[in-house]
């Protein structure tokens, strides 16, 4: 009779498998064992904050703080691990392909695809890919758990690094070509913006040096704050149609680049790679940079700050005025707004009773505001979607979920943002609306999030949120994709995500579901031993789609079952990445 699997691997290596990693020893028990390996197992004390309110106890969600930089892989990989992977790689892909088959594509498509985001710093600044050996054992575990494929940046800060209209894409070739050959599809999201900074960025990676040193000459490309606070996370779209960058405008170097990237990657669009996630601000979010992290600038959940301070954007803010017919509202933003750090009911501007957001004053700044946030989208996306015409490939547009005091009449932290959404106003209808125009898909973040885990006396609502953003989606008939916002590991997140991710909103939902969910992220924790079991069972659980026939019990049965063939698998991919 032929062995099993893990038999045959425990043949190959002549033992139980055990990777030392500084001297902890990880097993992987037999079948039937009940040892528990003592690897990597990592705390999971930042996901779940008990807070103790006056009369109440509410469980707390809090933005966590930035993961340590991945450490490097050093050594090499022992040879019965080497043998493993060789056997794993062959009858892998034999399970996976029996188990999850490509989807007819002229069959209407069921369940929602699962994305994973690589780490920031897949590519290093030297143009190779980061822990090779590491990401190779971690796409093949990916594959084998039934996962659509992965999202990279490709960051503009290290591809047109040098000067201007020179770019260096080593390193993304050789992502992709290892993408491909795992028959994993990729989300290539162009990354104009600055890597650090912001909740999660675990590295550093400016914009290109060129753009910094005109950013040096003239700091008003910089989005700037009434303090006169430069941010040189993105170039500000104040200047977004002047000449400013080298005799390019902005919009001329980011179409450029997509362009450069089509030229590079023209044989692999549509079918490895399967959309281009356009970048348009901080994070790679439609938004201005209104709550930034760096240097304890902004911390949760204050309502940040508005960024139109620059003489871009303040020539601009004239002219609105001067055509408004209040000249006098064009010299300067709302000086009563309040700062980064405090609540709306601190400010006269975003008051609930007689603020300024509800002023006629309110309506023009806001109008123009967020109106010059949608003409930014709109220009880029004009261009992306005549360069990517007819390769086969999604555009989408990430769109940030602001969730605290979504509860307040302002909404304020949504308003220094650029997104004009108070209790009176939709503002996520004429994002959507715009996307609509292009054919661009929808990304929205924070679908993991249930508002009772959230800072009650903050407002918080990210259901509520996710719901308006799915009306607004269903209303403008665009695509809307989904993200989590923080690191996730626990079922109950993986259920909030499978609920929202399901649409199941109004009557008229029908069969609509999210067309994309993207994991955060592939690190060492995705990789310990019950995180990925839970994992597993969720890319399943998400693959079967709202209207499945299946019960919950044969799906997770399913999911064990890919667990217990992957785990040496597995087990290498979280070594190679803690070194």
């Amino acid at each position: 009779m032929a062995m099993s699997l893990p038999h045959q691997i425990g043949a190959l290596s002549g033992t139980s498998l055990t990777a030392e990693t500084g001297g902890v020893s990880c097993e992987v028990p037999a079948k039937g064992s009940s040892a528990t390996s003592a690897m990597w197992r990592t705390p999971m004390t930042n996901l779940k904050v008990s807070v103790q309110k006056t009369g109440a106890e509410i469980d707390r969600v809090s933005p966590s703080p930035s993961p340590p930089m991945s450490p490097m892989m050093g050594g090499g990989m022992r040879p019965d691990l080497l043998a493993c992977q060789a056997l794993m790689e062959a009858q892998v892909d034999e399970v996976v392909e029996r188990e999850y088959k490509v989807r007819n594509s002229s069959e209407k498509e069921k369940g929602v695809p699962v994305f994973v985001m690589m780490p920031l710093d897949s590519v290093k600044m030297d143009h190779t890919v980061n822990r090779k050996k590491a990401m190779n054992a971690s796409l093949q575990a990916l594959k084998s758990a039934g996962v659509e494929g992965i999202m990279m940046d490709v960051w503009w800060g290290l591809v047109e690094r040098d000067a201007p209209g020179e770019y260096n894409w080593g390193g993304y070739a050789e992502l992709m070509e290892m993408a491909k050959k795992h028959g994993l599809k990729v989300q290539a999201v162009m990354s104009f913006h600055q890597c650090g900074g912001n909740v999660g960025d675990s590295c550093t990676i400016p914009l290109p040096r060129w753009v910094v040193e005109e950013m040096e000459k003239d700091p008003d490309l910089a989005y700037t704050d009434q303090w006169g606070r430069r941010n040189f996370e993105y170039v500000s779209l104040g200047c977004d149609t002047l000449p400013v960058l080298k005799g390019r405008t902005p919009v001329q170097c980011y179409s450029d680049f997509m362009r450069g990237f089509r030229d590079r990657f023209e044989n692999l669009l549509g079918d490895t790679i399967v959309e281009i996630q356009v970048g348009m601000g901080p994070a790679g979010e439609l938004r201005y940079p209104s709550y930034p992290e760096k240097d304890g600038v902004w911390k949760f959940p204050g309502i940040g700050a508005f960024q139109c301070y620059d003489k871009y954007m303040i020539s601009s803010l004239q002219s609105a005025a001067e055509a408004f017919g209040k000249p006098e509202w064009g010299h300067t933003g709302p000086t009563d707004a309040g700062q980064y750090n405090n609540w709306p009911e601190d400010t006269n501007f975003f008051k609930k009773e007689g603020g300024g957001w509800d002023s006629q004053y309110g309506e023009f700044f806001l109008t123009w505001y967020s109106e010059m946030l949608l003409n930014h989208g709109e220009r880029i996306l004009q261009s992306a979607k005549a360069i990517f015409e007819d390769k086969g490939v999604k555009i989408s547009v990430k769109i940030a979920g602001i969730h605290w005091h979504y509860g307040t009449r302002s909404h304020a932290p949504e308003l220094t943002a650029g997104y004009y959404n108070t209790r009176n106003r939709d503002g996520y209808l004429p994002i959507a609306q715009m996307l609509a125009r292009h054919g661009a898909v929808f990304n929205f973040t924070c679908v993991e999030m249930r508002d009772h885990e959230q800072p009650q006396d903050a407002l918080c609502a990210p259901e509520k949120l996710v719901r308006q953003v799915a009306l607004a989606t269903q209303e403008a008939q665009v695509p809307l994709a989904g993200e989590n916002a923080l690191p996730r590991y626990d079922d109950y997140a993986h259920e909030q995500i499978l609920q929202a991710s399901s649409l199941n909103i109004n009557d008229q939902s029908g069969d609509r579901e999210m067309c994309a969910f993207t994991y955060l992220r592939m690190n060492p924790d995705l990789f310990h031993p019950d995180n990925w079991r839970r994992f597993v069972a969720f890319v399943k659980k998400m693959k079967e789609g709202k209207d499945t026939n299946k019960c919950r019990e044969q799906v997770e049965r399913e999911a064990e079952h890919f667990v217990h063939i992957t785990q040496p698998l597995v087990q290498e991919a979280a070594v190679a990445l803690m070194h």
